[in-house]
């Protein structure tokens, strides 16, 4: 078992305060100064609903763009130095019209204008000048700080074209842009930024700007979180949006994203032991930190891509996801595959929920006032005494963009097989229904039957009757319908073996 003790460590851990939500005095001066662009800046004004891009634009800081103040342009896009993986730190582009601006107290922010100088262009810059990356110059301030996340990405071999999925460009096209990309050779150590990722990352420290605060430890935020009209905030990639376009102003906002005890990551090696991921991962760091581990992670390897942008899921959490209790969250689906429980922590302690009973209705769940979700327990899979069967797994998100989009429907599915017989089946199911739900009848209809192109279809016909969609601007009640009447048959058609019919492959559905 593993946790990440960066945020916090041992020695700039500060002690007990005169008042919760009020951090000693040393340490709140060090929280209420950012490093930008290498130089210190007072976090002046930084009180919600002001956003790091509003505060960064305030300083005259004008490369950054407020495009749709919903994380699916890129146009606001920076980069934070945040704890790595390969190395101390590690560059980050995050949106920073999501972010609060109080989270950058202590923090070290890159804007387009600290990578390079008119004189001496960045590489980046560079590339993109000499290529023809750039047209009317709204999104490429964004493109920029993305495109120097993947540049100075540790390790990095080839350039990696989904960096830039969560960035839009409206005149340019994007050849040059992706050519401009595919021209980066790898960062000298001379670098000044790729030396910087050798160094300590910032620690979070414990701050107080206005209705934002951090607390020094899990016991604070929950007391905080018991103030009337609190809530919690993590990668903000959801209520950021609630507060640019919907006006949401809660009375108090309590900073979790880097609460050891919300950091908890354990893959154990022995394949009974459950899976356990802290709620305060982002989803890029749960990518990068499990890839490669336990078997039953592979149903969450297929989510990712698909989840977003590279930019949402360098903020977006796998609590906060659950925590929001959309019905189109993509992980959701995914979790009630794998049998995923949910462990809450609040005032009374601990209680672990299976996440079938967690969602009760339209974002509504069981999590009381004052909960948090700590973690997600993955189990094992059953033990079929001690004959391995065959494990398919598969995440269908229809959506209308392939990247970067809400799902209007997600299927999630897990089939185990044995001798040609389906001993195992977990369906879950988004974007159908109120909450995530379980496809229960459809798994019922498949278990304890061979995989043949006749149960199939009889499931299909099962499945495509399962949740109750809705028509809305995404899609009809029965193109979701239809999405579903379709699952098995694109599942049977992943896994089939090369040179299988095209008749046997889509279920007798051609």
């Amino acid at each position: 078992m593993s946790t990440e003790s960066s945020a916090v460590t041992p020695a700039g851990r500060p002690g007990p305060t005169e008042r919760r939500g009020t951090p000693p005095t040393a340490v709140a001066e060090r929280a209420a100064v950012v490093t930008v662009n290498g130089a210190p800046r007072p976090l002046l004004g930084a009180e919600p609903p002001v956003t790091a891009l509003d505060w960064l634009r305030g300083l005259g800081l004008s490369g950054a763009k407020e495009g749709c103040a919903e994380g699916e342009c890129g146009a606001c896009a920076v980069l934070l130095a945040r704890p790595g993986l390969d190395t101390a730190t590690e560059w980050t582009a995050l949106n920073a019209c999501l972010l609060p601006a109080a989270a950058l107290g202590g923090q070290e922010v890159l804007t387009a204008e600290g990578l390079g100088r008119t004189d001496a262009l960045h590489p980046v810059q560079a590339e993109l000048a000499v290529r023809g990356g750039s047209q009317c110059g709204y999104c490429t301030p964004g493109f920029v700080c993305a495109m120097a996340a993947e540049y100075y990405r540790p390790g990095r071999e080839r350039f990696d074209h989904h960096a830039l999925s969560g960035n839009l460009c409206r005149c340019t096209g994007y050849r040059p842009i992706l050519e401009a990309a595919d021209a980066l050779g790898a960062a000298e150590e001379t670098d000044p930024l790729a030396a910087r990722r050798h160094h300590e990352a910032p620690v979070s420290l414990p701050a107080r700007h206005g209705a934002w605060v951090r607390p020094a430890d899990l016991a604070e935020a929950l007391e905080l979180l018991a103030e009337p009209g609190a809530v919690p905030v993590a990668g903000a990639t959801d209520l950021g949006v609630a507060a640019n376009l919907h006006g949401a102003r809660p009375a108090l906002l309590v900073a979790v994203d880097r609460l050891p005890e919300l950091r908890e990551l354990s893959l154990p090696q022995r394949t009974e032991e459950p899976v356990v991921l802290g709620a305060a991962w982002s989803l890029s760091e749960l990518e990068r930190r499990t890839t490669g581990g336990a078997e039953v992670l592979d149903l969450l390897h297929a989510v990712y891509p698909q989840f977003a942008s590279r930019l949402i899921r360098n903020s977006a959490t796998i609590g906060g996801n659950l925590g929001t209790g959309s019905p189109v969250g993509d992980l959701a689906p995914a979790l009630l595959a794998l049998d995923a429980e949910v462990v809450l922590v609040g005032a009374g302690g601990e209680r672990t929920v299976a996440l079938t009973d967690y969602f009760t209705g339209y974002r509504q769940s069981v999590r009381r006032p004052g909960e948090l979700i700590r973690a997600v327990r993955i189990p094992a899979p059953a033990d079929f005494g001690g004959h391995a069967p065959q494990r398919l797994v598969g995440f269908h998100k229809i959506a209308k963009r392939r990247y970067d989009d809400i799902s209007s429907v997600a299927i999630a599915l897990v089939v185990h097989l044995s001798d040609g017989l389906v001993t195992h089946a977990a369906i879950g199911l988004g974007g159908v229904a109120a909450t995530p739900l379980r496809a229960h009848a459809t798994e019922e209809a498949l278990l304890g039957r061979p995989w043949d192109a006749a149960t199939r279809r009889a499931a299909s016909a099962v499945l495509a009757a399962e949740g109750t969609p809705l028509d809305d601007h995404r899609a009809s009640a029965a193109y979701r319908r239809a999405m579903l009447g379709q699952a098995l048959h694109r599942f049977h058609a992943e896994h089939a073996p090369a040179g299988s019919s095209a008749g046997e492959q889509s279920g007798g559905a051609a």
